[in-house]
């Protein structure tokens, strides 16, 4: 079977490496470790095609140690113990087993735990690559032993430079048009820009718009509903409405469409919106935030996106007013920290004649100006 193009491509030293130069360029960490033949366990944190395995692969090959190299999707702790049993049936017991373990969050606790002895004993070097947040998705034990290096997806320039390469091992021509296109399509993802012209020459013989796009069909938006991009974009979303700016929350609502993020989810998330953020500045959002989430049940995929669209123009729009929110959280507060304060004699509700012999009701006036409050809160102002 011919190798495919991201294979061949993939750069066999740092002077071939493309991108990350906050870690690879002169002085910066990674070049110097490998300068000085240093290696120790590592975590790479980055979106996909950003050069997690090469760098991987670089850093071993540069102190010659015994590589290895498997995918948390398909690798349990079995092929682990395979891996360390061989390493020491061999004659080169001084050199260093490193072991790439690729989307490591893929691991399960248990799983993260068996490794922890051998990494912290100096037997398995370690470098993971993960996409998700290591904080959350790496146990503490194990991401303490590591250092984590995050990479970032490639620049426009430095695609722009992959580009240039694939080209020329395919020895063909690529117009400045389609040059542009591809580079955008592949959202700084090296991999899936030589993969979109492996397959457009391939299929095609050429690299014309018309043939990298039908080569492509659609799209992919990275937007794991679990992971951090999920998160991310949300924030966005919520932040723009905040700041009372409806392009960029309709934008950042069309990729989440895109990626086919439950409708009712957004929905739910302008509802709570419509409380928190605008509340008594305009009594009205809550209703259309609601009516927006009703029809959202109703309607479904594709037409509710036309109802979300006009709920999140009308909300990002609106005057904005967080006392409501600030109110009960600043109540919530107190409440925690003072716990159950005596509720004052008037309010009580004088249900047995000894408590109102006991003065529960007592001195009440239905439209009170008093302060209401149990003593020790007496004067505290929560809805300012």
């Amino acid at each position: 079977m011919d190798q495919p193009l991201a294979s061949i491509l993939r750069p066999k030293t740092l002077d071939e490496y493309v991108g990350q130069s906050h870690l690879v360029g002169p002085g910066k960490p990674l070049r110097v470790a490998i300068e000085n033949k240093q290696i120790f366990s590592i975590l790479f944190w980055g979106p996909p095609g950003v050069g997690k395995t090469t760098l991987a692969r670089i850093l071993a090959k540069n102190i010659d140690a015994e590589f290895h190299e498997l995918s948390a999707v398909s690798a349990g702790k079995g092929d682990i113990r395979d891996i360390i049993d061989n390493h020491n049936k061999t004659p080169l017991l001084n050199s260093k087993l490193v072991l790439f373990l690729d989307e490591i969050h893929r691991f399960n606790k248990a799983q993260q735990d068996f490794l922890l002895p051998y990494v912290e004993s100096g037997k398995i070097t370690l470098i993971g690559a993960t996409t998700e947040n290591p904080s959350f998705e790496v146990i503490a034990p194990l991401l303490s032993r590591c250092r984590v290096f995050i990479l970032k997806e490639l620049t426009l320039e430095e695609i722009d430079e992959v580009i240039s390469s694939a080209i020329k091992s395919l020895n063909t021509k690529i117009d400045k048009k389609s040059r542009e296109w591809l580079a955008n399509m592949a959202n700084g993802d090296a991999r899936a820009c030589i993969t979109m012209l492996d397959n457009a020459f391939t299929l095609y013989k050429n690299l014309k718009l018309e043939s990298l796009k039908n080569a492509l069909q659609n799209n992919y938006l990275r937007f794991d509903k679990k992971g951090e991009e999920h998160y991310n974009t949300i924030s966005a979303f919520i932040k723009s409405m905040r700041a009372s700016n409806p392009d960029a929350a309709v934008y950042y609502l069309a990729r989440m469409i895109e990626a086919g993020e439950d409708p009712i989810f957004i929905a739910r998330r302008m509802l709570i919106f419509a409380s928190e953020d605008i509340g008594s500045a305009n009594h009205n959002a809550l209703l259309v935030a609601n009516q927006v989430f009703s029809s959202c049940q109703v309607l479904g995929y594709p037409e509710c996106r036309i109802t979300l669209s006009h709920g999140v123009i009308y909300l990002a729009t609106s005057a904005k007013n967080r006392t409501a929110y600030d109110a009960i959280e600043s109540a919530l507060a107190d409440v925690r920290t003072t716990g159950n304060l005596p509720i004052p004699l008037s309010l009580r509700n004088p249900v047995t004649k000894l408590m109102k012999q006991s003065g529960y009701g007592q001195d009440y006036e239905m439209y009170s100006k008093e302060d209401l409050l149990p003593d020790k809160l007496k004067g505290k102002k929560y809805v300012k």
